[in-house]
């Protein structure tokens, strides 16, 4: 009988995957059991200690099952509709099941379902090449797939609960995709093998790391933390803490121009994230370049809160934040009119202020610039998933216990937006692989979370997501109702053309609440990366129009398209509006006191 030749590329391929060397890699195995040990000690410390509670997981499991068990609802309740269900999974499956049985028999097959074009998961040739990976791929495929269309085709669900259910389903999707996992992942297993375990090793132990970073919650690192120093190589534009007080800190930059322009420029950021987002590094920083552009630029940086600031609400954010910053600005400067940005939410609090200003005939911001604002929520961007009454009120009871929201909560749900970018990617790198992230100076501001007031975040969700009352006149701020149709003064209204925190689309619709002129522009790209656009970089284009007024489909068939930043834009419109110019001021100037260099204490205080 005449034997079988070897197949010396497959035989070397299938070696691949064999263990050379078993006692490394079971002394490998027992070390990376005894860092998972050390992470699992971490999580269950702060427990036992009584300074978290497994309280917060049971509502949100409670609140995930509760959803989805309305979708399966929805298709048990019809036995027409329950039949439909089956059978176009099954039907899938007996597909996957030929093609496979084909391709076993050396057959050419066509695959039952591909990966989404851009799906980075799947990229690998043994995703393709190798019969019981392609197979463990197309089954998650056919099946995440069913699910999703599960809550799609779910036609008697509000559409409130359907977003939620289509948002839970994507989350599990995510995660249980076979690349998370090291026996059903060909290059995690191929890493594995080859390094007799000690992936596993650095992986576990990087795990351990992170969950006491956290205190018993997984801080998941997605660039090197060693990487980066707020004050020596990120938030470097020179310049000098002038006032603070228990909301925040001002700073006031350095000039570098002989003259300045009259008009002070005044920054309110969000306190979600912190400052220094507009001051990344000196190619990136949006404050340096206004500096050289002549401003004299002011920057609100928010106080990172614990439970002494558990009552502040917007209120006291407006008055001892944005009130008080145009104050210490004229003490500072002489000058009785200013120039404001306001980014994110830090717009909708300069909003509110405004309508307050306007109210109490305060004039003493000239104009508006407002960075990915929403001031009408009606089309509210994807963080709407999580706001109705039940998950506001369990978010309530939960802050009510420490006087604030932990900034790894928003931290996470913004990465949960995005979690096949930004949250399994890692996982994957991190504690699989056992790699250290690259060192990216927008993911480490992105992990450098900050925690939110009780009151002030009670009041944001409930007023604004939940009920929209700014955009109706019915929020009332310092005792007053606010109408932002009284305010006149000029607004720059800048929105990015992919942002789902903040969709372009609600901008739109936001600036007809506004009672004066709006230059609403629209810029490429998303949240951050639109707006953190400097001109070298000649990246992304934004698009200016007409009156932001009517459909915004018409708007944008109308709208022409301009190449690279919007930031010179944004810097003539300034200078049409007043381009008076003096001499450049510098911190301490008038009797100010300097309180310590930029970019201050209150921004490096962890989370």
């Amino acid at each position: 009988m005449t034997e079988t030749p070897k197949d010396p590329v497959r035989d070397n391929h299938l070696l691949e995957y064999i263990v050379q060397n078993p006692e490394a890699f079971a002394n490998n195995l027992a070390r990376a059991a005894e860092e998972a040990g050390r992470a699992v000690a971490a999580y269950i410390k702060p427990r036992e200690e009584g300074r978290r509670d497994g309280q917060d997981v049971n509502d949100e499991i409670s609140e995930i099952v509760k959803t989805l068990s309305k979708v399966g609802e929805y298709w048990m309740s019809d036995p027409e509709r329950t039949l439909k269900a089956q059978t176009a999974l099954w039907s899938n499956y007996m597909n996957l099941w030929s093609s496979s049985l084909q391709r076993m028999q050396g057959q050419e097959s066509q695959p039952a379902i591909k990966a989404p074009q851009g799906d980075k998961r799947f990229t690998a040739d043994d995703w393709d090449q190798n019969q019981f990976f392609d197979f463990l791929k197309q089954f998650y495929l056919i099946t995440s797939k069913w699910a999703q269309q599960m809550v799609d085709e779910a036609d008697e669900l509000d559409p409130h609960t359907k977003s939620k259910a289509d948002f839970y389903v994507q989350q599990l999707s995510n995660a249980v995709s076979p690349s998370n996992f090291l026996l059903t992942n060909p290059e995690l297993l191929k890493e594995t093998v080859q390094s007799d375990g000690e992936n596993l090793v650095r992986g576990m132990r990087m795990l351990a790391e992170d969950m006491i970073a956290g205190d018993g919650e997984l801080k998941m690192r997605q660039s090197d933390p060693d990487k980066f120093k707020v004050g020596e190589n990120m938030a470097v534009t020179p310049g000098k803490v002038i006032f603070q007080n228990d909301i925040c800190q001002l700073i006031q930059y350095t000039p570098i121009t002989e003259k300045v322009l009259k008009r002070p420029l005044l920054i309110v950021p969000p306190w979600i994230n912190k400052f220094y987002v507009l001051d990344l590094n000196p190619e990136k920083s949006f404050i340096r370049w206004a500096v050289e552009r002549g401003h004299t630029v002011f920057v609100i940086s928010w106080v990172n809160p614990d439970e002494r600031q558990a009552e502040k609400s917007f209120e006291h954010y407006m008055k001892e934040g944005i009130l008080e910053a145009v104050t210490q600005i004229e003490n500072a400067t002489g000058e009785k009119k200013v120039n404001a940005i306001g980014y994110c939410v830090g717009g909708t609090l300069l909003s509110v202020t405004l309508a307050y200003m306007a109210a109490k005939k305060d004039n003493r911001i000239a104009s508006a610039t407002l960075f990915t604002t929403q001031v009408d929520f009606t089309h509210a961007g994807e963080l709407k998933i999580f706001v109705d009454e039940e998950q506001i009120a369990t978010l309530e009871k939960h802050m009510k216990k420490r006087g604030y929201l932990e900034g790894s909560k928003m931290s996470t749900a913004f990465n949960m937006l995005r979690s096949n970018d930004l949250v399994w990617p890692y996982f994957v790198n991190n504690y699989m692989r056992g790699k250290d992230p690259f060192p990216f100076d927008l993911l480490y501001w992105n992990s450098d979370s900050t925690r939110m007031p009780a009151a002030n975040h009670s009041f944001y969700m409930r007023n604004c997501y939940l009920e929209n009352n700014l955009s109706r006149g019915k929020m009332v701020v310092g005792g007053v109702t606010l109408d932002l149709s009284k305010i006149k003064i000029p607004i720059y209204n800048l929105a990015t053309k992919e942002d789902h925190i903040a969709p372009a689309l609600s901008v739109f619709e936001g600036s007809s609440c506004f009672g004066g002129p709006v230059e609403y522009v629209m810029s490429g790209s998303g949240h951050i990366a639109g707006v953190v656009n400097p001109p070298h970089r000649n990246k992304y284009q934004y698009w200016t129009g007409p009156e932001p007024k009517g459909d915004f489909d018409e708007w944008l068939a109308k709208a022409e398209e301009h190449p690279g930043s919007w930031w010179p834009h944004w810097q003539t419109w300034i200078e049409e509006l007043n381009n008076t110019q003096v001499s450049a001021r510098q911190p301490g100037e008038n009797g100010i006191e300097i309180l310590e260099d930029a970019p201050g204490s209150y921004v490096k205080t962890k989370a």
